[in-house]
């Protein structure tokens, strides 16, 4: 495909070639040119996308073409499928997985941030026990002040297992000063629940912040519902059924010629 010389002084400029591009006039017809701003580009994406990902934390996960979309008894497919063109980020907009136990709502959040990284979205993936004991372990606000524009400034913050440990007040007013600020910007969270809404009072017991913390949360919000039983509990049944087979046919006398 022909580079127009408009579209190769806009990849020079992006790529901080200054050089070559105050000597465009002589060098436009080189053949090694338009070369060279390809490779260029295509290590710094590379790098990039490298660097991100480390800095997100994405840690190890399923890839979501292992989804059991069978499994549960209940969840909508064609909304989770649009999640993935990444409307949402341009929108500000977030998305709430909420579920049981074991039924996928963490690969899936893993997989959304993938899909975010390679889009060149700044991303970044916590759990919520891990997010709130860090700004709770700032031995200062200037400290503490720094670290939450950390979780403000990505263009995703993925918050993983709300509801399955009880915080005090100070962990949630922290929480809701993520979101707020957040919210505030326009900035996506995709966070993950087992509980409903309604039961998050137990989760921040004696918090007067949960009320307007989940409105805010759920005011430009996807919400994913997942009902079913666990993928976890499924395997480990499968799996022991596999070693009770084997165990009998091991103990069976072999068959007589």
């Amino acid at each position: 495909m022909t580079t127009t010389r408009s579209e190769l002084e806009a990849m020079l400029k992006k790529l901080h070639l200054f050089g070559c591009l105050a000597r465009l006039d002589e060098l436009e017809n080189e053949p090694w040119l338009t070369r060279l701003v390809s490779l260029e580009s295509e290590e710094r994406t590379r790098r990039s996308l490298e660097n991100r990902t480390r800095i997100a934390g994405l840690g190890s996960y399923k890839a979501l073409c292992d989804f059991d979309w069978t499994w549960p008894k209940k969840i909508d497919r064609s909304l989770v499928e649009e999640l993935f063109l990444l409307r949402f980020v341009a929108e500000g907009a977030n998305v709430v997985l909420l579920g049981p136990n074991g039924v996928g709502k963490t690969m899936l959040l893993k997989n959304l941030a993938c899909r975010a990284l390679h889009a060149g979205h700044p991303v970044l993936v916590r759990s919520a026990s891990d997010l709130l004991a860090d700004l709770a372990g700032q031995e200062s606000s200037v400290a503490r002040a720094r670290r939450l524009r950390a979780y403000v400034q990505p263009a995703i913050l993925c918050i993983d297992e709300v509801g399955y440990l009880s915080y005090d007040t100070r962990h949630a007013d922290l929480l809701f000063e993520v979101v707020t600020r957040r919210y505030e910007r326009n900035k996506s969270i995709v966070l993950t629940t087992n509980k409903p809404f309604a039961e998050w009072p137990t989760v921040f017991p004696n918090a007067a912040c949960v009320v307007t913390l989940v409105d805010r949360l759920l005011h430009r919000a996807e919400l994913v519902v997942i009902e079913g039983d666990s993928y976890r509990l499924r395997d480990a049944q499968e799996r022991q059924l596999r070693r009770s087979t084997s165990r009998r046919r091991l103990k069976e006398p072999p068959a007589v010629a």
